[in-house]
């Protein structure tokens, strides 16, 4: 199969711009669904999600199909030279937390030393990467007013948080990556048919740069960023559970297509997420149990109650790849079509706001309709008044790439079952039609709760909620 890979530009003859800000409004959000900048995005997503997937070959000298998994740290993944270097570049501002501890005043939210942190790394960070990134792609269009190391910046400087909001979530983590999604385009990677250069994007600099985050988070007391709470994935990341649900996937070669159900042979079971010492072992193997291992250093309690949608994710039999799967359609729903995550995304030459010819307007759904409306005056308010905006129903992006299957999206436990169903952008194409249970997988002892009693003999209130359902999970009793 062939792999659908991010464009690389001649950046000699490209004009580079500052990159600004599009996404002001909830009907922006649709805008740029059907924008390049959102096709590129999930080109490369998709490019190094998939080079995450075992390989699977034939051993020359005895024919015997040899597998190979790519785990963190692991010896056989080779690393370019621009790899090393901003792998590189991310231990210097790993080292600068150790210059700006924590203020040790009383606070609620947030340590404000972050901000000084943040501070030095944007006075550092243009000769950090002159010191990390070859000239040629930094220079690039040195002839116009702007050149590329402007947008790099950006996108690279988006990526650690914000100093106002003392938060970080996905929409940070997105601008990292498109940071790199402008190294590529720029040529500063190796161009490789076999995935070798996205596997050392995601091993050598993906997961350090997570690594980062979670210190800063555990240093600084980060706020999530956009965040569900209880009823999200995560409060600050995505990508490592997507990334890591690969690493588990059944061993595919170069001309297979991407699975959509199965497991590597060795593959701990899903639901282990819950047992503390797979999670501790395994955290240093894979992505996936890396941020759950991180979920168990800063909250506390039982897992099911704390995570209710990994917990829920966790029965899914389908195998690791049924959950990659489910983790793309999740990230287009969650993070690119959500207001609160994309309206701080900047759009410049590499990461473009121009419409993507090829996009295919879709019927609205309730991710893309749910946008904040603009508040605008009316001549029946009082002065100072403003009423709001009914909601418009713009339409998501299809890829050419990809198509519709039935998804029915998050909601609490304790909301109404909506009559209306809705298409969703799913990546990539192969989509599995088959229908998908709607029974959450139950906490543990859920049963037993039922026939409390308290000491007087009163019954004790049963209406504990369910956990959230992942909109593709499958009931762990079928």
């Amino acid at each position: 199969m062939e792999v659908t890979k991010l464009d690389i530009l001649d950046p000699e003859t490209r004009t580079f711009i500052q990159p600004v800000k599009r996404i002001n409004e909830g009907h922006h959000v649709s805008r740029f669904l059907m924008s390049k900048a959102y096709r590129d995005i999930m080109l490369f997503v998709l490019q190094l999600n998939r080079a995450m997937y075992p390989c699977l070959s034939q051993d020359a000298s005895s024919s015997k199909q040899v597998i190979q998994a790519w785990e963190l740290d692991a010896s056989d993944v080779s690393l370019s030279d621009t790899v090393r270097q901003i792998r590189g570049l991310i231990g210097q501002l790993n080292s600068i937390i150790d210059e700006v501890p924590p203020d040790p005043g009383p606070r609620r939210f947030g340590n404000v030393s972050f901000r000084k942190w943040y501070e030095l790394v944007e006075a550092r960070l243009p000769d950090l990467l002159n010191d990390h990134l070859p000239p040629s792609i930094l220079s690039a269009g040195s002839g116009s007013e702007v050149n590329a190391k402007v947008e790099l910046l950006s996108y690279l400087l988006g990526g650690f948080g914000s100093p106002q909001r003392l938060d970080y979530g996905t929409g940070h983590e997105l601008s990292f990556i498109a940071f790199l999604g402008c190294v590529w385009k720029l040529g500063g990677f190796e161009n490789s048919s076999s995935g070798k250069e996205e596997r050392g994007i995601v091993l050598g600099v993906i997961e350090p740069y997570l690594e980062l985050v979670r210190r800063l988070i555990k240093t600084y007391t980060l706020e999530p960023a956009g965040s569900h709470g209880v009823w999200g994935l995560d409060d600050h990341a995505f990508l490592p559970y997507l990334f890591g649900s690969a690493q588990y996937g059944p061993a595919i070669s170069e001309t297979d297509n991407t699975p959509i159900e199965g497991s590597l042979t060795s593959a701990p079971d899903p639901a282990n997420v819950t047992k503390t010492a797979i999670v501790s072992r395994e955290r240093t193997r894979n992505m996936y149990f890396a941020a759950i291992g991180f979920i168990y250093d800063v909250k506390k309690g039982p897992f099911w109650e704390h995570s209710p949608m990994l917990y829920d994710i966790s029965g899914v039999r389908a195998g690791w790849a049924k959950i990659n799967k489910g983790m793309i359609k999740m990230y287009v729903a969650e993070v690119l079509s959500k207001f609160p995550v994309v309206q701080h995304f900047y759009f410049g030459s590499l990461f473009s706001w121009d419409k993507d010819p090829d996009a295919v307007p879709q019927p609205g759904t309730v991710h893309t309709a749910s946008q904040p409306a603009h508040p605008q005056p009316t001549n029946s308010a009082p002065s100072g008044a403003a009423s709001q905006q009914p909601f418009t129903k713009y339409p998501p992006v299809v890829h050419p790439m990809a198509t519709s299957s039935s998804f029915v999206g998050t909601a609490a436990p304790w909301a109404k079952k909506s009559s209306v169903t809705s298409p969703m952008t799913a990546f990539p194409s192969q989509v599995d039609q088959r229908s998908i249970s709607q029974t959450p997988r139950l906490p543990p002892d859920s049963s037993s709760r039922a026939a409390a009693s308290d000491r007087t003999g009163r019954q004790v209130p049963t209406g504990i909620p369910p956990p959230l359902r992942a909109p593709w999970a499958r009931n762990p009793e079928e």
